[in-house]
Formats: structure tokens, C-alpha cells, sequence
């Protein structure tokens, strides 16, 4: 199955790239922006060009105190409004979304490295969260209240869980903030938000344009890193849940953390999605879909099809195809042109771990087809990578290297390919390849990982949950079970004379 290629990538620079609208410098807490107790700062760098853009505050512990406090002061009231009230707060904040479309996909970019389709996706993705949570919040569905005792008349009510603490990654800064903010404000909550040191900008900016919008202490917005605010946050006596996108690492942190209040947790982790492709696949189709799939940001996605396990029998012509669709990816900067597909690893330090990961794979012995090397020139730019050759067990197969990075192995029997694809800590998405109507009803099943797509890889709605198994995590994000995650179900039975 061993496949060479000449291509040699280069990154496209682009020409002029407008400087960004840099939100305030400071943390905001109450409704507004205040200085931070701390006297430390931390850089947010451009990463497709090295250079710092901003800086914002380390954040304390002192700093969470304080935003946990305006969040407590501002609940009762923000949970007494109506669906109907908060679902017009969050159509509002879509439409600010919307309106601010540049700005936000232009900072994203900045802060990120990402190409012009990857934040265009980004921004509206994220304001189609804000208006698919505002519907949601006017149609929660609950037990009937009925007669379930003998003469007592019981109800359910659906109430907020309170303050909930999140902390959010630098893999989608504005599109997670958006996957919590939008179900946890619908479902009546208040909220202090950690971003990723890295990536904060749109966050803040987020939280300058619709401060007017929101009561204060509503949201709260604290920036510095997890071992400080994060683990305030988590350990708080007075969060009442703490929600986290980021590495298993992370959550275990955050679990354990939190366990010390007893206070409920939802995860959102790794993962290491393993593409099944069958000898009746489309193969043409299914070198396109791990294209779009594992290369999309660059890679640095929990959902991405990094692990190809490939039929034997159709494997070299797989194998041909993919090496051919990678082949013709381009590389580049923001503002290098709409045809770019991946941008530049998130920060220098990630950028290392990628690079330390191909070691690893040439140490190993493995076939890297095409790719597998740092690009010239300023940024954290590395070339998309195949690998293959990849044998049962091997490191690559397992390890999430959340870069531009996708594997592939064979295998010879449905059963193994079943049993090789859930042979990792992982569960939270994967996909099936085939044209068999039969196998394609019955090998999801059989899979445990929270998502599966047959013949597609990558696709996402807000209508349908999104959360894995295993290490990667549990609770979901999206659809009206996040509103669900974000609530709490209370009984009240009715004594009748």
C-alpha cells in the first residue's frame, strides 16, 4: 500500500490583511469591563504570521470570585424571565452576530490563522446556534402533569441549574463560546466564561457588542489561564455546574475539581475519529469526505477523520485517491484567497507537538505518502500529511495529534474492522463508507462513539446532538438536549381531597 508523492506545499501569503477591531482590554464582569486584580498578562499572537495582536489580563482568583458573585446576584431575576423574553435576547444577540460579521470573522482570523471558509462557517455557524437555542427555549417538552398516585396530581417543572462556569477552547473560539452561551442563557442560567488564553478575542469582543442587551452579571467573561481560572471556576462552591470543551487532560482536571462541590459536570473532549471504508464504498467519495474531514481547520478538530481503516482489497486504490485529494490542498494565510482550505496551527507550542508526532511516525518506520514537514517562512504552518502502512496497534492510531494529520491502515473482516475502530479511549464521533443498505444500518449500531455518519464525515446541525462516550466525555452539545444539560427537572406532587 505504500504510495510516494513530489508535491511540495507552500503557504500562500496573501496580500493586505485588515488590522482587527480589538475588543476593550480587561475582564468583564457585572456588564462591563474592569480591571483585572492581577498584574500579569498574557500575549495573543497571530499565529500564521509569529506577531503578538493584543494582550489581556492573566486573571486571578480573585477575578472568578468576583464574576461567580455579579453571575449569583443576577439569577433569580434572569431565571424569572420568560422563554418567550430570553428567546427574544438570544435572536438579538444572533442579529448583532450577524450584523458584526467582519469583525468577527476578521478577528477570529487573527487570532487563529484560519482561511477565509473556515471563519465564514465559523461566524455563521455560530449565529445559527443563537437562533436554533431561541426557538428551543419556547419548546422544551416535559411529562404531563397527570394523576400518576392515586388522588395526587403530580407536575414537573424544568428550572434553571443557576451559575454554570464554562471554559472554552482555542480550536473554535467564538462557534463554543456560542455552543454554551446560546442553551445555557435559554434555559434561564447565568454564566462565567473562561476562553483559551490563546484565542479570547472574539469572546470579549462578543461580550462589548451585546453588554447593552443583557442584564448585568448575566455573562461574565474572565480571561487567564486554566490552572488559575479554570480551576477557580470548576472548585467554586458557588457554580453550580461546570462545562468544558478541551483535551481529556482538561476534563479529568475540571471532573476532579468539581467533585469537591458534588457539582454536576458536562465534557466535551477528544477524540480520534476512525473512518471505516468498506471494498463497496465509493472511494472517490470517501477520499473527497477524509479531505473535507480530516483536513478542515487545519485538522485541529475533536471530530476530525484523522484514522482511515481501509478494506485490503481496495486499499492501494483508496490510498491513490486520497494522496491525490491532499495533494491539491492549498496552504495559506488569512486574506490569501478563498480557495485556501488550511490555515496555520494554533501557536508555536502545538505546532512543536505536531511536528514531534511525525518524528514519532518516521521513528516508527511508517510510509508518510505525501506531506509530513514544517512549511518555510514566518507562521506555524505544516504540510497536510498522509501516513500509511499504519499496522494494528500503532501509536499514530491511537494518539489524537489534532493537526493535519490522517492515518491509514487495512483491515480484512467486518468484525475486525468493528473491533479495530472501537479499540481506542475515544467515543465521540466516526464514519461508515459503504453502498450496502444492510451494513449501513447495522455497523453504526455496533460502533461507540456519539456520532456516526454513513457515507459523509463532518456534518453538523444544531437540530441533533453533538457529545461523545469513553474519554471523550459525556453531556451534549446542540439540539434541545443541551437545554436539557443546562436544566434541572423538579417534582411537585399535589395532595387532592
Amino acid at each position: 500500500m505504500s504510495t510516494s508523492s513530489t508535491t511540495v506545499f507552500t503557504v500562500l501569503r496573501g496580500g493586505e490583511f485588515p488590522v482587527p477591531a480589538l475588543p476593550p482590554f480587561g475582564q468583564f464582569i457585572g456588564g462591563a469591563f474592569v480591571p483585572s486584580t492581577s498584574g500579569s498578562t498574557v500575549d495573543v499572537v497571530n499565529p500564521a504570521t509569529e506577531e503578538v495582536i493584543a494582550q489581556v489580563p492573566g486573571g486571578s482568583v480573585e477575578d472568578v470570585d468576583a464574576a461567580v458573585a455579579a453571575a449569583v446576584a443576577a439569577k433569580t431575576d434572569w431565571a424569572a424571565k420568560t422563554p418567550k423574553d430570553r428567546s427574544t435576547v438570544l435572536l438579538r444577540i444572533a442579529d448583532i452576530i450577524e450584523a458584526n460579521r467582519d469583525v468577527f470573522e476578521t478577528l477570529e482570523a487573527a487570532n487563529t490563522g484560519k482561511p477565509a471558509a473556515v471563519t465564514e462557517d465559523d461566524i455563521s455557524s455560530a449565529i445559527d446556534t443563537f437562533r436554533f437555542s431561541a426557538g428551543a427555549t419556547r419548546a422544551f417538552t416535559t411529562l404531563g402533569a397527570d394523576d400518576y398516585a392515586e388522588n395526587h396530581t403530580s407536575v414537573i417543572f424544568r428550572e434553571p441549574v443557576g451559575v454554570v462556569g464554562v471554559i472554552t477552547p482555542w480550536n473554535y473560539p467564538l462557534l463554543m463560546a456560542a455552543w454554551k452561551i446560546a442553551p445555557i442563557l435559554g434555559a434561564g442560567n447565568t454564566l462565567v466564561l473562561k476562553p483559551s488564553e490563546q484565542t479570547p478575542l472574539t469572546t470579549l469582543k462578543l461580550a462589548e457588542l451585546i453588554a447593552s442587551e443583557l442584564p448585568a452579571g448575566v455573562l461574565n467573561i474572565v480571561t487567564g489561564p486554566g490552572r488559575v481560572v479554570g480551576n477557580r471556576l470548576s472548585e467554586h462552591p458557588d457554580v453550580d455546574l461546570v462545562a468544558i470543551t478541551g483535551s481529556v487532560g482538561s476534563g479529568q482536571k475540571v471532573a476532579s475539581s468539581a467533585a469537591s462541590t458534588v457539582k454536576r459536570v458536562h465534557l466535551e473532549l477528544g477524540g480520534k475519529a476512525p473512518v471505516v471504508v468498506y471494498d463497496d464504498a465509493d472511494l472517490e467519495a470517501a477520499a473527497k469526505g477524509v479531505r473535507s474531514g480530516g483536513f478542515w481547520n487545519g485538522g485541529q478538530e475533536c471530530g476530525a477523520a484523522c484514522r482511515v481503516l481501509v478494506h485490503e482489497s481496495v486499499a492501494e486504490k483508496f490510498t491513490e485517491l486520497l494522496v491525490r485529494e491532499v495533494s491539491d490542498i492549498s496552504v495559506g494565510a488569512p486574506g490569501a484567497g478563498d480557495d485556501v482550505e488550511i490555515g496555520s496551527m494554533i501557536s508555536k507550542a502545538h505546532y512543536e507537538r505536531v511536528l514531534a508526532a511525525l518524528d514519532d511516525v518516521r521513528k516508527d518506520g511508517l510510509t508518510i505518502a505525501v506531506g509530513g514537514n514544517a512549511l518555510e517562512g514566518p507562521g506555524y504552518f505544516i504540510e497536510p500529511t498522509v501516513v500509511t502502512d499504519v499496522p494494528a496497534g500503532a501509536a499514530i492510531a491511537s494518539t489524537e495529534i489534532f493537526g493535519p494529520v490522517v492515518s491509514v491502515e487495512t483491515f480484512s473482516t467486518d468484525e475486525e474492522a468493528i473491533t479495530r475502530a472501537n479499540e481506542t479511549i475515544y467515543g465521540l464521533a466516526a464514519s461508515v463508507w459503504t453502498t450496502n443498505a444492510s451494513r449501513s444500518l447495522s455497523v453504526p449500531r455496533k460502533l461507540d462513539f456519539g456520532t456516526v455518519w454513513v457515507n459523509s464525515h463532518l456534518v453538523i446541525a444544531n437540530e441533533v446532538p453533538w457529545g461523545g462516550f469513553k474519554g471523550s466525555g459525556y453531556g451534549r452539545d446542540l439540539s434541545i438536549y443541551a437545554l436539557e444539560d443546562f436544566s434541572r427537572t423538579k417534582h411537585v406532587m399535589y395532595k387532592r381531597d
